[in-house]
């Protein structure tokens, strides 16, 4: 991205993983917490890095940043992370440039989303381009293509049906719940952890299992009351956690927490639980399962679930992508023009001073010389020719290199632009 003008990083990256090559335990290692968010993001600042966006959901986590070399980034991450070098060299991605703008495009579109379709990152993309703003580690290309990207999300949402139907990590769990659990309506569900997943989790089983036995527990009790209220639910405080898992038959974790918030010491071993575990990292330990009346469940198990909503989502990739490509080029024609507005300033300047050198000269030579007229016309003269040149410049991509080192030889710019 040198040749573009935009960042004292060498290239545009991404560097990240996700749930298609990291399992849940590798994702929750590199998962990063508000606060660590914040603390990369300053040091990234201190390190002189000038455009960065940081992301991380219980799918993914990424950075999008200009940088010498990749390593910057991936030492960012880890550094601020449980991950090591060696961790993310098995499982991750490097994007460079180009790949990186149509990697980005993919994500923020929900074409790269663990259920398809699933625009949540949108969101998180807004966010974290905000959280950088605030820290001046935004440049026009960042500004720019969040934007595009945006535009891209909301033009699939609007043009296709991509997004129909309800399909979501929260929707999942309670298709799995209805499909797996008998006479769902009388059991009693616990829900731990009123975070977004949590809340929409909520919504849905409040929804699809007319159940009138859900109780809510939140480390901040106010938190859990505001969505109880909401859906005339009992809340319990945080103390009650086990005695409310031991009346329960479901169990459902939410809690965000970036270590196990259940153990297997908090379940009582005598009745049948089913427990969902939507958290990344996991909040629920692995040693649960060594109850034999226990069955866990994992996001990752819930998120390969298919039904026909997914189905008939996929007959809009065509579309949605066709759609991503369109806001795509449009992108990268207006990246062009990057490239060559600084010998297009460059060449307006020495044209400008072309001009008054010449009507300098005609003012001296001619006495009833009308300087108004000829300011007009020799302006519209510069812009005619400013239009041609960048015109040409825009249209040929090929030679576009060539073309911008002869209008600099020709009129003497290359001093001017480097």
């Amino acid at each position: 991205m040198e040749d573009y003008h935009i960042s004292k990083g060498k290239h545009f990256y991404t560097i990240g993983l996700s749930y298609k090559k990291a399992d849940a335990e590798i994702r929750g290692h590199f998962s990063l917490t508000e606060e660590s968010k914040q603390r990369l993001l300053e040091q990234a600042k201190d390190e002189g890095i000038d455009g960065i966006l940081v992301t991380s959901t219980c799918n993914r986590t990424e950075i999008y940043g200009f940088a010498q070399h990749p390593f910057q980034l991936i030492k960012l991450l880890c550094e601020h992370t449980h991950g090591t070098v060696e961790e993310f060299e098995k499982v991750a991605y490097v994007y460079k440039n180009k790949q990186a703008i149509s990697h980005i495009f993919r994500v923020g579109t929900g074409l790269d989303s663990q259920i398809l379709g699933d625009f949540e990152i949108i969101s998180q993309l807004k966010v974290a381009f905000v959280r950088s703003k605030k820290l001046g580690l935004v440049n026009a290309f960042l500004e720019r293509l969040v934007n595009a990207v945006i535009q891209a999300s909301k033009r699939i949402k609007n043009e296709t049906e991509i997004s129909s139907g309800a399909t979501s990590v929260s929707f999942a769990s309670v298709q799995y719940i209805l499909k797996h659990i008998e006479n769902i309506s009388e059991k009693n569900i616990l829900l731990f952890g009123t975070g977004k997943i949590g809340r929409n989790t909520c919504e849905n089983l409040v929804k699809h299992t007319r159940n009138n036995h859900i109780t809510l527990i939140n480390r901040t009790k106010d938190k859990a009351e505001k969505i109880a209220g909401k859906f005339n639910l009992i809340v319990k405080d945080y103390a009650d956690l086990q005695a409310e898992i031991r009346n329960s038959d479901i169990l459902i974790v939410a809690t965000g927490a970036h270590n196990p918030t259940i153990s297997k010491e908090l379940i009582y071993p005598k009745k049948e639980l089913l427990i969902l575990d939507l958290s990344i990292p996991k909040n629920v330990s692995d040693d649960v399962q060594e109850l034999e009346n226990v069955k866990l469940i994992h996001l990752d198990h819930l998120s390969q679930m298919t039904d026909e909503t997914l189905e008939r989502r996929k007959q809009f990739i065509p579309q949605a992508k066709e759609i991503i490509a369109e806001v795509e080029n449009d992108f990268n024609q207006w990246l062009e023009t990057r490239k060559f507005a600084p010998t297009i300033k460059a060449l307006k300047k020495k044209l400008k001073m072309m001009k008054d050198a010449e009507l300098d000269f005609q003012r001296k030579k001619i006495s009833d010389f009308n300087d108004e007229q000829a300011e007009i016309v020799s302006n519209r003269i510069i812009q005619k020719i400013m239009k041609h040149f960048a015109n040409h410049l825009k249209e040929d991509n090929q030679t576009t290199d060539e073309s911008l080192e002869l209008i600099q030889k020709v009129f003497h710019l290359e001093e001017v632009t480097k």
